[in-house]
């Protein structure tokens, strides 16, 4: 049985929200997000990214730079710009991108959920990211990006959320990049209860997107009970900020991969190579865009391509069987000998937001190869999941993006 209890948030005044919430501080590159912050002065960026505030050449993981996060985060607290809401409530978020909308309640889940598998993981996490943002949630005492969890639908909670939904809301804006936000609040007690109640009842919530954020709101929440021997598990640092959608409003983007080389073969012979396992059909210079499930596209020398795979290689196991393992076990590996995509320099990865025409763009520029995928479904993402299994590194890409800065979670 999950937990998911509202909590009283910190969050921006509502004229400033649209200028404070920026996208997750992992989307950006350093210079990128130094640009984000000179374009934008109360971007949430300037504290989720700390480093934006010093010296290019500066140690971005020096303990400085999250003290000056918190510092700064205090200073726009004392200026006005976040308020403290006063009192423990849900809120009603939703994002529209290109004309369809998700809409997720927001809370704080359990870190025993997530130790005891009620909150269930698809992906591997690596210890030098985690420790970037448990310095970060722990110098700051705060969670300041939100976990993106995913439920299967609940028609009473749907029906909650519709009604709160014919409020006026707290926030309600565009984007730059065009996504529409829109914030409610959930502050009737007895609306309060029934959606944690109708929690209760579900046994099963997916990280979709922030594993590493969960892994270090977790190692920083037991780091914090070592601290209070006497913790009575009531207290905020046994929570982390979340989220949660149910599962048919989510929509998983494809996310397709670029390659530098040919491993040594030539054109002819790389095609002659991957035979073995696909079937292997020429499409012309027009993208190729998969439209179901164990075929790819691939871009080589001006041309695309179709590969379907073969059913000898097809499986039934949940992490076999995905597109994204038939694509590494049966060609990057055993044809380009690409076996770690994690370290490897010859590959690299392209979400599918960008479209087909970025990834002729990168073969024409600096790769060889391409291939368009496609997508993961969150019905493979639950089913990996529930089998305690991990997805392979970059299986899925989620959009729209949650916005950082809307919710904060204090400690403290």
């Amino acid at each position: 049985m999950a937990t998911i209890r509202p909590f009283d948030s910190l969050r921006p005044r509502a004229d400033v929200a649209n200028k404070v919430a920026a996208l997750p501080y992992d989307v950006y590159n350093r210079r990128e997000a130094l640009e984000e912050v000179l374009k934008e002065p109360l971007s949430f960026l300037k504290i989720d990214r700390a480093e934006t505030q010093f010296d290019m050449d500066f140690n971005p993981y020096d303990v400085m730079v999250y003290e000056k996060a918190r510092d700064t985060l205090q200073d726009m607290i004392e200026e006005g710009i976040f308020i403290k809401e006063g009192q423990n409530c849900y809120y009603v978020y939703e994002l529209t991108m290109d004309g369809r909308s998700q809409t997720g309640i927001v809370g704080c889940a359990a870190i025993d959920d997530y130790l005891d598998n009620v909150i269930k993981k698809h992906e591997k996490t690596r210890e030098d990211k985690e420790v970037d943002r448990i310095n970060h949630v722990d110098v700051c005492d705060a969670q300041t990006g939100p976990i993106f969890l995913a439920y299967r639908s609940q028609k009473i909670i749907n029906e909650l959320v519709n009604k709160v939904k014919n409020n006026t809301p707290l926030y309600g804006f565009v984007a730059p990049d065009g996504v529409r936000h829109y914030v409610w609040k959930i502050d009737n007690p007895s609306d309060v209860e029934a959606i944690y109640n109708e929690f209760k009842k579900i046994n099963s919530i997916y990280i979709a997107d922030g594993h590493h954020r969960t892994a270090s709101a977790v190692k920083v929440g037991l780091k914090r009970r070592a601290e209070h021997p006497g913790y009575t598990g009531e207290e905020e640092f046994n929570f982390f900020l979340s989220v949660l959608f149910p599962h048919d409003q989510l929509m998983i983007l494809d996310y397709n991969r670029v390659v530098k080389d040919l491993n040594g073969y030539g054109k002819e012979e790389f095609l002659t190579k991957i035979s073995k396992d696909f079937l292997v059909e020429e499409m012309g210079a027009e993208p190729y865009k998969p439209i179901e499930k164990a075929t790819f596209g691939m871009y080589l020398e001006g041309a695309w391509y179709k590969l379907t795979a073969k059913n000898e290689i097809r499986s039934t196991d949940p992490v076999y069987g995905l597109d994204v393992s038939l694509l590494q076990n049966h060609l990057l590996t055993s044809v380009l000998d690409i076996k770690d995509i994690r370290t490897d320099k010859r590959i690299d990865f392209v979400g599918g937001i960008r479209g087909l025409k970025e990834l002729e763009k990168r073969v024409d520029s600096d790769m060889k190869l391409a291939f368009s995928m496609f997508p993961t479904s969150i019905n493979e993402l639950f089913e990996v999941s529930d089998a305690g299994q991990l997805m392979p590194p970059k299986s899925t890409w989620f959009e729209p993006k949650l916005r950082s800065g809307l919710f904060i979670h204090q400690l403290s």
